[in-house]
């Protein structure tokens, strides 16, 4: 059985937005630096589950509203 690869996109600067937050006021709120935040936006680092929880939570938001997961081809 084939193990299927999947694509991660992000919807953190969405959310972040609709609540009118900088990526420095997230950073802050997450307990890391503004550049991590700045990483997941541009989906150029994969964060722990627990900083995506943490994240999610700052925004009132699911797991899987913030991070979508795409099957790759």
């Amino acid at each position: 059985m084939a193990i299927k690869k999947y694509k991660m996109d992000t919807e953190i600067h969405v959310w972040r937005a609709k609540k009118r937050m900088t990526q420095q006021e997230l950073a802050d709120l997450a307990g890391v630096s503004r550049q991590t935040i700045m990483q997941l936006e541009k989906n150029k680092y994969n964060p722990s589950l627990m900083l995506a929880y943490t994240i999610a939570q700052i925004l009132d938001a699911g797991i899987n509203d913030l991070f979508i997961f795409k099957k790759e081809d």
